[in-house]
């Protein structure tokens, strides 16, 4: 099922998502409902608070990059209860845009090495080691789990240069060709 995606405004993206437990009510459906959102809205990354759920769910596929990067085939992986320990490595510019904010790409600082602690769909547990590109989406997607959004990382100039666009957001303003939920 396609679910509506919450846009910047909602009071659940500023939220500290809490941790789940394996009695989750409707969990396997829940998982499947996000990645096919997630795919219909053409992103890569979909944390549960933008679908309005303050739990620590996050969904990344990147197989659509395939082709280019071998090590992304078939690669589509649920994060349950995920944290990242520590950031380390060099610090990479690249322009980042998001499902609730459409309409916005700016360029984001992150470390491209992380160490993150998580649970897959079946809670096994993992402590991993993830560089490059892998992280990236990490870091952006766990930040939406403690309440951030790729714009808290840009410089004050920035922010009042997408002032407008982020105003319209707050009136219900919000046009992108994937199903939404606007404060208003």
């Amino acid at each position: 099922m396609i679910l509506p995606i919450y846009i910047y405004g909602q009071p659940v993206l500023r939220k500290v998502a809490e941790d789940i437990t394996p009695d989750y009510p409707e969990l396997k459906a829940l998982i499947e409902n996000m990645y096919e959102t997630m795919k219909r809205a053409e992103g890569v990354g979909l944390a549960a608070p933008q679908i309005g759920l303050p739990i620590r769910v996050v969904v990344i596929d990147l197989s659509v990059f395939g082709d280019d990067e071998p090590e992304f085939k078939d690669f589509r992986k649920t994060y349950i209860n995920p944290h990242i320990i520590e950031a380390e490595g060099e610090e990479i510019s690249m322009e980042e845009g998001c499902l609730s904010l459409p309409g916005i790409h700016e360029e984001v600082k992150r470390s491209n090495k992380i160490r993150v602690k998580y649970m897959d769909e079946n809670f096994v547990e993992y402590d991993e080691v993830v560089e490059g590109y892998l992280a990236r989406v990490m870091q952006h997607e766990f930040d939406h789990l403690d309440g951030k959004m790729f714009i808290d990382h840009i410089s004050a100039l920035r922010k009042q240069m997408i002032k407008g666009k982020l105003n319209a957001m707050l009136k219900g303003q919000a046009r992108c060709h994937y199903k939404v939920k606007t404060i208003k």
